[in-house]
C-alpha cells in the first residue's frame, strides 16, 4: 500500500468545494482545506505508485478549479 499527502492549489474561492469534490474520490482518506501556500491537502492511498499516479492525473487533477498539485509519496526510513 502506498500512502501520499497531494498538495493542492485552487483559484481564489474554490478551496472549499475542490475539498469536497475530492472527498468523495476512491482512494482519498481525507481532504481539507488549509491556510498558506496550499488551499487544499488530501491524503490518499493505493495498491501501487501506478494507481496513486493514475487517482492523481485522471481524477483528482480534473477537479473543476485546481490550478497546481504537489504528490508527497509517504515513505518509511
Amino acid at each position: 500500500m502506498v500512502h501520499a499527502y497531494i498538495l493542492i492549489q485552487t483559484e481564489v474561492g474554490k478551496a472549499a468545494s475542490v475539498a469536497a469534490e475530492i472527498a468523495g474520490l476512491p482512494g482519498v482518506t481525507s481532504s481539507e482545506d488549509v491556510t498558506g501556500p496550499y488551499d487544499v491537502i488530501v491524503r490518499a492511498a493505493a495498491d501501487n505508485v501506478d494507481e496513486l499516479g493514475q487517482l492523481v492525473v485522471a481524477k483528482v487533477q480534473n477537479v473543476e478549479g485546481i490550478t497546481r498539485t504537489l504528490t508527497c509519496p509517504v515513505v518509511h526510513l
